[in-house]
């Protein structure tokens, strides 16, 4: 009986550990990430053909890892045809000073260099059947070539930048940070997040996706902005503080931004974005950003700090 506790201990820590891990994540209920070709029309929801993600790890971390790519190629089932397939997609991982603080690094629009830091590793895929639904290990890294910075951040912070260098395809892909290079095996204290998410939303009518930014202390309102959701789904906003608040969804191929007022009681908390499918529209791509009243963008990581919030019917907003 004694052991039951440490127990269940154990096995939620190797829960939310293996949670941190993946890109989306689990908890997210998002199938894929999506980057399509630089020759692609916007409206078929990528407003930009680059999407950039960060990898945290921490100083304490004294072994080596691997970045892990699902489905990396463009040109197997999982990815977006426009009439043939005749896209490149490249993946770059950078580390280094300039890799998460420079100028553009964490802009959501298209503007400036994401190539900031030092390139460590990078490489183009096209139509490949060896890396059709297969996953493409870039690493070993270690910890110390990524750029330290323990002010914003817990650790060495590495920056993935997937890049739609010619075509109009969409390639479908995942990411998983590993401490092996064969296997998805979570290295432990690690995360992965993103200021920008550019995702593929499932097809079936009633699945909800979730999207869980942190509000810091200083934060009284936050911009949520989308791009293309196409009047596809209808979106709200659950917190500790808000049972559903909606959120003005964008229409396709335009952005709209969706303001709401943080309250005492959400501060220091995740806030649960919600994309609820109501329609049959299938294939639908769509880009979420999150910024402040500052106009800072707010990151999104993999699973909810302070875990998913539930809204407590015991707080009146005043």
């Amino acid at each position: 009986m004694h052991f039951k506790p440490i127990l269940f201990l154990i096995i939620f820590s190797l829960h939310i550990l293996c949670q941190a891990q993946p890109a989306p994540g689990n908890d997210m209920n998002i199938p894929y990430l999506v980057t399509f070709g630089k020759e692609s029309d916007t409206k078929w929801g990528d407003h930009d053909f680059v999407q950039t993600f960060f990898v945290e790890v921490p100083v304490n971390i004294g072994q080596p890892f691997y970045i892990r790519i699902f489905d990396p190629e463009v040109g197997g089932k999982i990815d977006e045809a426009k009439n043939h397939f005749n896209t490149q997609t490249r993946f770059s991982i950078y580390g280094g000073k300039g890799a998460v603080s420079g100028v553009d690094a964490t802009k959501d629009l298209p503007v400036g260099s994401k190539h900031t830091g030092t390139i460590l590793k990078t490489k183009v895929f096209s139509v490949d059947p060896k890396t059709d639904g297969q996953w493409y290990s870039f690493g070993p890294f270690n910890p110390t070539e990524g750029e330290l910075n323990t002010t914003e951040y817990n650790g060495y912070i590495f920056k993935i930048v997937a890049e739609g260098i010619s075509g109009d395809d969409g390639n479908l892909y995942k990411y998983f940070i590993s401490s092996s290079g064969s296997e998805n095996s979570a290295l432990e204290g690690a995360n992965i997040f993103t200021y920008e998410y550019t995702f593929r939303l499932f097809d079936e009518i009633g699945s909800i996706s979730h999207i869980y930014p942190f509000v810091t202390d200083d934060v009284v309102a936050v911009h949520i902005k989308t791009f293309d959701l196409d009047d596809d789904s209808y979106m709200r906003l659950v917190s500790v503080a808000k049972r559903g608040e909606q959120i003005k969804g964008s229409k396709e191929d335009l952005w709209e931004t969706s303001i709401h007022n943080i309250v005492k009681e959400e501060k220091k908390t995740s806030l649960d974005i919600q994309i609820i499918k109501s329609k049959t529209k299938s294939n639908n791509n769509m880009v979420m950003s999150i910024t402040n009243q500052y106009g800072k963008n707010i990151p999104f990581y993999n699973i909810p700090i302070g875990g998913i919030p539930k809204y407590k019917y015991t707080i009146k907003v005043k």
